[in-house]
């Protein structure tokens, strides 16, 4: 089951390190690039209940199959994406179609782990198998960025193998599969992917759009409204597609909380620190994947430190420990940022992977163990649709604060250089859309008063994208700090599975 949720964690952040590349052949916007980024990650947000809740009713061998097959077909496709105008078109509707892979695997595997192994010993198997999945999403960087040597395309193509293993290995392992008779809830499944969807929407097109737009916050308060009517919904339900008596447990709320904050900085920071880079620093891909290494191997050192903490003592110790470290560790990062000097930043970039690592399977495995006469597989629908609702809304925020910062900064660059104020605004848009994509150090072209200044200025740009992108790293830092003071809600102890041992359903 690791080998079959390898794919899916890797694929949440190894687009980050080929979005140049991508940007450059397709022709693609920089709304346009974090939508192929974010269109994933939305996906695993809206259909990961819906998941969750297949693997109860159809058996978790059979949606660990479905998902699978599903996630490696639309992987082929982004690959195989033609240049031309419908280039970004094809890239997002398949990049969800891998969300919609990845959310009906996940909880479906989670669940076939849950069963292999009994109550005693969950905690520790549950702990390594977040772990282990947490520390794939930062390897996507590195792998990207070898790949991306050969071809973009090859980011894609590469779990085709992956696929056709874990295949394999799932018909070798004879998994029984364990499945309720009950109903499927087809309207709350409707309702979570269409709320989720407006109100990441609305964040993402604020960039483009103004947050004074009547668009902006119609589409934001929509969806917020629709995820009330859900909850609404659910609770009168016999079958519902999330069962909400879960919240009843503080601990689990907690966790959620802790889980949600952490991930709004966790994978928006790959795609962030990756282009900053290529950008600032002119680093080449393979030079910007080295320089995530420092935050993974904060990350999976801590891990396993976290990891045991839990057993020994619970998840609030551990969950409290790294948002204090990433908090701080996200701070001082920022710092430096504008120094383009990767040797003065690597300590602090250790270190914000380290709050992370302390926070993610310590979190995700009590929220499990806590649940309340939920199957596994409707609570890891629950934790994980947090997770990667709170993923897509860090990229859409955090998207456009560097996209308004980055305009701004360019601008007050351009016109203390003898351009006209529309003159200035026309280029820094076109940068703005630019930068997030192209990170090489050429040069641009063309023999006008604003190509000529834009080739005097090129460093000072490169200083400006540095500082709009420490305004996105102070953020990460705060959402860490407000998760800090969730985990201090965290009432302690450990939590202990309270779902039944069922006999395996009739297959």
């Amino acid at each position: 089951m690791l080998f079959a949720v390898a794919m899916t964690f890797i694929d949440q952040t190894i687009v980050s390190i080929a979005a140049p590349d991508i940007v450059r052949e397709l022709g693609l916007s920089a709304s346009g690039m974090q939508w192929v980024v974010n269109a994933y990650l939305l996906s695993l947000a809206a259909f990961f209940a819906l998941g969750g809740r297949l693997a109860d009713l159809l058996g978790p061998r059979r949606v660990v199959v479905v998902g699978t097959l599903v996630f490696v077909i639309s992987s082929v496709l982004c690959g195989c994406v033609p240049t031309g105008d419908f280039a970004q078109t094809w890239l997002i509707v398949f990049r969800a179609a891998q969300g919609l892979g990845a959310a009906l695997l996940f909880p479906a595997a989670l669940a076939v782990v849950v069963a292999v192994f009994p109550i005693e010993r969950r905690g520790r198997a549950l702990a390594l198998f977040f772990g282990l999945s947490g520390a794939l999403t930062a390897i996507g960087p590195l792998l990207g960025g070898w790949l991306t040597a050969w071809t973009w395309r090859a980011i894609f193509w590469v779990n085709v193998p992956v696929a056709v293993v874990a295949l394999v290995l799932t018909v070798m392992a004879h998994i029984p599969d364990r499945r309720r008779d009950e109903s499927l809830d087809g309207v709350g499944a409707l309702l979570i992917a269409v709320g989720m969807g407006l109100s990441v929407l609305g964040f993402q097109q604020a960039a483009s759009w103004g947050w004074d737009s009547a668009a902006t916050w119609g589409c934001i308060a929509g969806g917020l409204a629709v995820l009330i009517l859900f909850w609404r919904y659910e609770r009168d339900k016999r079958h519902p597609l999330v069962n909400l008596a879960v919240f009843q447990d503080k601990a689990f709320t907690v966790d959620s909380m802790v889980l949600f904050f952490a991930m709004l900085a966790f994978v928006p920071v790959f795609f962030f620190a990756s282009v900053y880079a290529q950008v600032s620093l002119s680093a080449s891909p393979d030079q910007a994947a080295l320089y995530l290494l420092y935050f993974f191997a904060g990350f999976a050192i801590a891990s396993q430190w976290g990891g045991r903490m839990l057993d020994r003592q619970g998840a609030r110790p551990a969950m409290k420990i790294g948002t204090a470290l990433g908090a701080v560790g996200f701070a001082l990062w920022a710092h430096k940022l504008t120094d383009l000097s990767l040797h003065d930043q690597w300590p602090y970039v250790a270190l914000a992977g380290a709050g992370i690592g302390f926070i993610l399977a310590p979190a995700s495995t009590d929220a499990v163990n806590r649940s309340i006469g939920a199957s596994y597989g409707e609570v890891t629908g629950i934790t994980q649709t947090v997770r990667n609702y709170a993923a897509s809304v860090g990229l859409a925020v955090f998207g456009t604060i560097l996209t308004h910062t980055m305009t701004d900064k360019v601008v007050a660059t351009l016109r203390s250089h003898g351009l006209s104020s529309d003159e200035a605004h026309n280029v820094a848009d076109d940068i703005a859309q630019a930068v997030t994509g192209n990170s090489d150090a050429r040069q641009p072209t063309g023999t006008g008063t604003a190509a000529s200044t834009m080739r005097d200025v090129m460093a000072s740009v490169r200083t400006d994208f540095a500082e709009a992108n420490q305004r996105v790293f102070y953020g990460m830092a705060f959402a860490l700090a407000v998760g800090f003071l969730c985990a201090l809600r965290h009432p302690g102890g450990r939590g202990t599975a309270a779902e039944d041992d069922e006999p395996p359903a009739a297959d």
